[in-house]
């Protein structure tokens, strides 16, 4: 009884027609029922039970208005009606090691072809889950099915966030980072343009309000922020001054971030100053450039030069901050960059993910979730320039793991960051894309990437990404929830709609209003 009940409740989509193969098929629409493309279907097999299928290619067929009847070679039949026909990529099943797997044959034509229910899709493609990282709820299904992401697969592994520009990359981003304070994740964040300062903010933006029954979450402000700045003249709001412990760097740090290349005689000139200021025990850079002009070589000029470039950025002036104070459990860290040349941009990032990667290697600091925005400009692909920060992210992508540092690269242009650094990123989060190098970086960067998960990844509507890799079982598209937070990574409008003068106020009326306005 129970099983006829369900054979009842279960809606007929289709039919299953012509050739069939073991990984796709195609079916006829039928006539009462409404499917899109990127729905979920299911079909009952002969030998594996329910097996999961997805919606691709819908084409509308009608006889009538076919070129034979339009040019008049054949009459059309009376009647015809306009059919619907679709095709599906088999997903699979669960066998009974909950394992998915692939029927090994096809369907049988003839099969119907059903309206895939929560359930089914929950168990094949295990979004059971009701804890973990809230990213959004499911696209292609009628209810709202939570997709959450296994926080440790997260910080495990890496994670790329990957987009063009207006795509909500930041805000997908945001979301992420507010779900890894809800989980305790320590998070660092190296944050070129100030944009994400409003996680101190409740979102109060009306529309997104609206949405958020639907998404099951409220407005929040997280206090759990920690920004810090080497300008507090420019970033006023931010509350500490970051400066880096000088201290920490040995002789081939320095070769590293100086921009210039240094000859023989000026790399002994460095290496003997630093052995001198290292019996000081605290020292500065203003200690190693006296001690280098007490030389009689002319060689040092150059050096103090480029040494007296680092001095005046400041980066090193004051109290060096921890990494001990970055990474602590609960807190997010904001790296603010806004203001800073990109030159020493590249200094600061290249040494705080060193000192953290040392650190974390030596159990100082616990594991923790460290996120680059903008990563093609610290982590530049051969051909696009070169970065002091490019070697120790390479590092952080091919060792970190081992250690508990969870790399996050985010960018808009893919084919513009470092290969081996895309490549290790073990889950990927893709919005819209549609520029062909970016599209290319990403194929070459996903396993058995097809020719279909690129178009739908070019016609992806704002707001809706693929996710792929470890932490899924299969690629889904999911809609990402609003921010309880505000969002600060918007674009600003350069042209704003002003309200249209009232016509009365022209002519003698308008001047005799202006002249009254005086008195």
């Amino acid at each position: 009884m129970g099983g006829g009940i369900a054979q009842i409740i279960m809606k007929i989509v289709g039919m299953i027609f012509g050739e069939v193969g073991s990984g796709d098929f195609n079916f006829v629409v039928a006539r009462d029922a409404t499917i899109q493309r990127g729905e979920y279907v299911k079909v009952k097999h002969e030998f594996y039970g329910w097996v999961l299928a997805k919606v691709g290619e819908i084409k509308r067929y009608n006889e009538t208005y076919s070129l034979n009847a339009i040019t008049g070679v054949s009459i059309p039949k009376a009647g015809v009606e306009e059919r619907i026909i679709a095709s599906a990529r088999v997903i699979g099943y669960i066998d009974e090691r909950e394992i998915l797997k692939t029927p090994k044959m096809p369907f049988k034509p003839g099969e119907n072809v059903y309206e895939a229910d929560a359930g089914i899709i929950k168990r094949t493609l295990k979004l059971g889950n009701t804890s973990g990282i809230y990213l959004g709820i499911l696209d292609g299904h009628k209810e709202n099915i939570p997709v959450y992401l296994n926080p440790n697969k997260l910080v495990q592994k890496h994670v790329s966030v990957l987009a063009k520009t207006g795509a909500g990359k930041s805000y997908t981003v945001g979301v992420l980072i507010e779900e890894l304070i809800e989980n305790n994740v320590p998070v660092v964040i190296i944050d070129p343009h100030g944009e994400y300062s409003s996680l101190k903010n409740y979102n109060d933006i009306p529309k997104e309000l609206n949405l958020m029954e639907r998404f099951g979450i409220k407005p929040k402000a997280y206090k759990n922020i920690v920004e810090y700045s080497t300008q507090m003249n420019i970033n006023p709001q931010c509350d500490k001054k970051l400066t880096l412990d000088i201290t920490r760097m040995n002789y081939g740090n320095f070769l590293d971030i100086l921009p210039i290349k240094l000859s023989n005689v000026q790399e002994g000139l460095l290496y003997q100053a630093l052995n001198v200021v290292k019996s000081y025990g605290r020292y500065t850079l203003e200690d190693i450039i006296r001690v280098l002009d007490e030389d009689d070589s002319k060689s040092k000029y150059r050096l103090i030069t480029n040494l007296e470039i680092l001095r005046d950025s400041k980066i090193f002036e004051g109290k060096p901050v921890k990494t001990s104070e970055l990474v602590r459990k609960g807190i997010v860290s904001i790296i603010n960059l806004r203001g800073v040349a990109p030159e020493i941009q590249d200094i600061i990032v290249s040494r705080l993910s060193t000192e953290v990667f040392e650190d974390r290697k030596l159990g100082r600091i616990p594991p923790l979730f460290f996120l680059v925005e903008e990563a093609h400009n610290f982590a530049p692909e051969r051909g696009f320039g070169s970065m002091a920060s490019t070697k120790v992210f390479r590092t952080i992508a091919s060792e970190g793991r081992k250690f508990g540092l969870g790399l996050c690269v985010v960018t808009q242009r893919p084919a513009r960051i470092d290969k081996s650094v895309l490549s290790q990123c073990n889950t990927q989060i893709i919005l819209k894309v549609t520029n062909p190098n970016d599209m290319r970086a990403i194929s070459q960067s996903i396993e058995s990437f097809t020719p279909e998960l690129e178009d739908e990844i070019k016609q992806l509507e704002p707001g809706k990404a693929l996710i792929v890799g470890e932490a899924v079982e299969q690629p889904i598209f999911v809609e990402v929830r609003v921010k309880r937070t505000k969002h600060g990574g918007g674009s600003i409008d350069l042209v704003r709609k002003t309200k249209k003068k009232d016509k009365t106020t022209g002519g003698l009326e308008g001047l005799l209003k202006k002249l009254f306005s005086r008195y």
